[in-house]
């Protein structure tokens, strides 16, 4: 559902942005956002899990849409005061917004499980009161015309004519690039790294969680250790979420700041800026690369097959800087060449194709 809203929502932000301007697309998603999170005031614990589980999805689409929103401004502003022939200004300047951007949703994972550790209501009005405090510079800041289509409104019917080819095969690659970490880092990882080791689990006796290993409690009515989520499977590091808040923050920082100095570090010294489509299909095909070291380590490693969570930590932490960093290189460079590609007086609707 998250993903479908996300989907709908682009499409129909490019409209708007191209008919009234990336303002009021701004200022409509950090609205949204604040709703979003108003409504998880309304959390209550004695929920069944059905219960929970809908009023948690539906909030968490409502951030979705409000999240890509807010996100259509960014590349298009980079269109917009970037003259048509200044290319390597261009990646650089869609590198460094996206790039921090990913980097400040980092630094939300931090605050978000730090914060959860006090207080989820004071976790909720932290995340607001950042939001209330942007809010002026959307409104008093932004120029009301900027985004908007020059020659004549966008319809969202324009937005299905698929005229332009390279933005629709860029729209085909970036579907198969995010589903390469969506696919295991967004739900998979989180769960495998909370995940308890087997040995002992469902047989242990107990009386506390403290007899247990990481990532497991002690069950009220067994008397034996248990896996936290029930119905959960083991084999994982068990580690505390806090942890696992790090962990993908520091991913997300690592990826965006990677993705800011691309242009400089990366694409620059091999020559490879400004880039163009068979710079991508060579970082294209070396983002296999992380995924499927680590899906054969895991497969048949005597530290995965053995439970060595040392080990096993080394490896997970060292395959995923480096997935980070070959997946940050990839996505600048799609950044990049979306914005280039778009039609300079309808950028709002191709970049919310894309």
């Amino acid at each position: 559902l998250y993903e479908l809203a996300g989907a709908v929502t682009n499409l129909l932000a490019g409209v708007m942005g191209a008919k009234w301007g990336i303002k009021i697309t701004l200022i409509t998603g950090l609205t949204l956002q604040l709703a979003a999170y108003g409504m998880l005031f309304g959390w209550n614990p004695t929920w069944s899990k059905g219960q929970a589980t809908i009023f948690v999805t539906f909030a968490q689409m409502l951030a979705g849409i409000a999240k890509d929103l807010t996100k259509l401004g960014g590349k298009t502003v980079t269109k917009l005061v970037t003259p048509e022939e200044q290319n390597t200004r261009l990646f650089k300047l869609v590198s460094l917004i996206t790039g921090w951007k990913n980097s400040l949703k980092g630094v939300g994972y931090f605050l978000g499980s730090a914060l959860l550790g006090v207080s989820y209501q004071l976790a909720l009005g932290f995340m607001m009161g950042l939001l209330v405090l942007a809010m002026p510079w959307a409104i008093l800041g932004l120029d009301s015309t900027l985004g908007t289509a020059k020659k004549k409104n966008s319809t969202l019917r324009e937005i299905f004519v698929m005229d332009n080819q390279q933005l629709n095969v860029l729209s085909l690659a970036r579907l198969f690039l995010f589903a390469s970490r969506d696919f295991w880092f967004e739900v998979p990882l989180p769960f495998y790294l909370r995940s308890p080791g087997c040995e002992g689990l469902g047989t242990d006796p107990c009386t506390d969680a403290s007899y247990c290993g990481g990532g497991a409690v002690c069950g009220e009515d067994s008397g034996v250790c248990e896996n936290f989520n029930i119905g959960g499977g083991c084999g994982g590091l068990g580690v505390q979420s806090v942890i696992v808040g790090a962990f993908l923050g520091g991913y997300i920082i690592l990826y965006g700041q990677v993705q800011s100095w691309t242009p400089q570090l990366v694409t620059g010294p091999l020559g490879q800026t400004p880039p163009n489509k068979h710079t991508e299909v060579l970082w294209g095909i070396m983002n296999c690369l992380p995924t499927l070291v680590m899906g054969f380590v895991m497969s048949f490693s005597p530290v995965f097959l053995d439970y060595n969570p040392g080990g096993m930590t080394g490896w997970l932490i060292t395959s995923i800087v480096a997935f980070a960093i070959v997946f940050a290189i990839n996505s600048s460079i799609h950044s990049f060449l979306v914005v280039k590609y778009a039609k300079s007086d309808k950028v709002a609707v191709s970049v919310g194709f894309y």
